[in-house]
C-alpha cells in the first residue's frame, strides 16, 4: 500500500540529511541531475523501502544508480522519480 501525504493533510520536508551530517534540498527541474542528489521515487521497490532515493553515479542519459534506503540499490530511469 502506498501512501500519499498529500491526500493526509500534512506536508513532508523537501530536505534529507546527508550521511556528512550537511543538507540537500531536491534540485529544481530547471537543475540539471548530478550525484549525491535526493529525489522523491514515484514507485516504490518494495513495500518497506523509503520513497526517496539518493543518485550515486548517471549510466546512460535516462538511467541513474541510486541507493534506495531499506531496499540497496536499484538501476532507475528518470521517469521513475521526480526532482
Amino acid at each position: 500500500m502506498k501512501l500519499d501525504s498529500r491526500k493526509l493533510g500534512f506536508s513532508v520536508a523537501g530536505q534529507r540529511q546527508n550521511l556528512d551530517g550537511s543538507t540537500k534540498s531536491y534540485p529544481n527541474s530547471q537543475q540539471k541531475l548530478q550525484a549525491s542528489t535526493w529525489v522523491k521515487l514515484l514507485e516504490l521497490p518494495s513495500t518497506f523501502s523509503f520513497d526517496e532515493a539518493l543518485l550515486l553515479c548517471q549510466v546512460t542519459e535516462d538511467e541513474w544508480l541510486a541507493w534506495i534506503p531499506d531496499h540497496g540499490e536499484e538501476l532507475l530511469n528518470t521517469r521513475q522519480f521526480s526532482y
